[in-house]
């Protein structure tokens, strides 16, 4: 029941819905942005979302020259412009109505997307699970609502669950994540001691989870009947020795003094893994322990947590989608430019999420007056389907202007 539309449109829709284009302001003077600048920027987020680039956009586009879209690049698509209009996107969506049949947006996932680098990179690295080419990970934060919160570009051999703390603590949308979800290579005893810290119940899921250890309070050997699964005893000691470092190092990150995935990366990187790393690491083996137990035991824990990694599947799938141009590769070789390209990618996906959202309510209330609605089905609808959006511009056949034999286009020959 949704309406074909064209990026281009839907694009100008959500941003008179939301103005999220009114928070691209100059980096020097700090003005907004007039209508004629408005339409520039439009472009601009379709060229570096879609992957086309600067040059093809202008080419494609009446009106519009590189130079024009290139200053827009470097003065208004800055990382707190594109935070604050990703903010807008995903603020709004939460305050419709028809996103709390999918959640609160109180849980979340994150996910990395591999994405090829085409160009000689400092930051781009093998990994033999994709593949020879050399690439990068975007790792990217849905919430149980579909938006996409919060994305970063990472080294493609890093573990991911050094990453997860950045963005549930520097989103800043109006989401409260209490409940988050990995798969495995999300998790580390550390990230589950952080996680509890902070205030955030830590949920991946698990992967031979027989040959996961489970730790207690006492000797194995107090538990004949589990002596079996309960491999090693807590160290308590290092952890009351420690603990009033731990909670400084906790409130630093909170505050933003330093990142967790920094410190995370420092204290894992030791050769001989100081006592403050350790302290963390017995008290995410207790906060481990709990969870697994929880993790067995609760059936609903294990589908929640199915279902928040699949939201974040389907979101990968869109970006994809809409990441199509030069076979998706970045084609940037500097980290900086190539975190620009995986916001603008966020954006372009909030906002197909909010116009596929506002629609999809007005089905419903079609559907509703009609007597024609199963309620319970509207938990199952997701807001990332793309098949009634032309993602790929729009192609004119002009038989006005057609050369013959006898009157050819003149060369591209640049005078010297």
């Amino acid at each position: 029941m949704l309406p074909k539309i064209k990026l281009t449109n839907l694009l100008i829709e959500v941003a008179s819905w939301t103005k999220f284009d009114g928070q691209f302001t100059h980096a020097s003077t700090g003005k907004s942005p007039n209508d004629d600048e408005k339409d520039i920027i439009m472009a601009t987020l379709i060229a570096m979302g879609t992957n086309i680039g600067l040059s093809k956009m202008a080419d494609s586009t009446d009106g519009i020259t590189y130079y024009q879209m290139a200053n827009t690049a470097q003065w208004r698509l800055y990382d707190d412009a594109l935070s604050r209009a990703q903010s807008t996107l995903v603020n709004f969506l939460h305050k419709l109505s028809l996103p709390y049949y999918w959640g609160d947006g109180s849980t979340s996932s994150s996910d990395g997307m591999r994405v090829q680098i085409g160009v000689s990179s400092l930051h781009a690295e093998h990994n033999p699970h994709y593949g020879s080419g050399k690439g990068a990970t975007i790792y990217r934060f849905i919430s149980d609502q579909y938006s996409a919160f919060y994305a970063k570009v990472i080294n493609t051999n890093t573990r991911d669950a050094v990453h997860v703390i950045d963005g549930l603590l520097h989103h800043e949308t109006d989401l409260e994540i209490k409940e988050h979800y990995t798969d495995t290579a999300g998790f580390t005893e550390q990230t589950f001691g952080l996680c509890h810290l902070l205030g955030f119940r830590f949920a991946p899921r698990l992967r031979d989870i027989s040959d996961v250890k489970l730790y207690s309070f006492n000797k194995p050997s107090d538990y004949p009947k589990l002596e079996k699964i309960i491999k090693v005893k807590v160290n308590t000691k290092i952890i009351k020795d420690n603990y009033d470092d731990v909670l400084k190092l906790a409130h630093s990150i909170r505050e933003g003094k330093v990142s967790a995935s920094l410190i995370m990366g420092k204290i894992g990187s030791y050769s001989r893994q100081n006592s403050l790393a350790l302290a963390l690491k017995e008290m995410g083996r207790i906060e481990k322990t709990i969870f697994i137990l929880d993790y067995i035991s609760n059936e609903e824990l294990r589908r929640r947590i199915q279902k928040g990694l699949n939201k974040g599947e389907a979101a990968n799938a869109l970006a994809r989608a809409i990441f199509f141009a030069k076979r998706g590769e970045f084609h940037e070789r500097d980290l900086q430019d190539q975190m620009q390209r995986a916001s603008v990618l966020n954006i372009l996906m909030n906002a197909i999420t909010v116009w596929n959202t506002v629609y999809l309510s007005k089905a419903i209330e079609y559907l509703r007056e009609r007597n024609d609605l199963n309620e319970d089905l509207l938990s199952h609808v997701s807001p990332l389907n793309w098949e009634h959006i032309n993602l790929y511009g729009h192609y004119s056949f002009d038989k006005k202007n057609i050369t013959t034999l006898d009157s050819l286009r003149p060369l591209n020959i640049k005078s010297e």
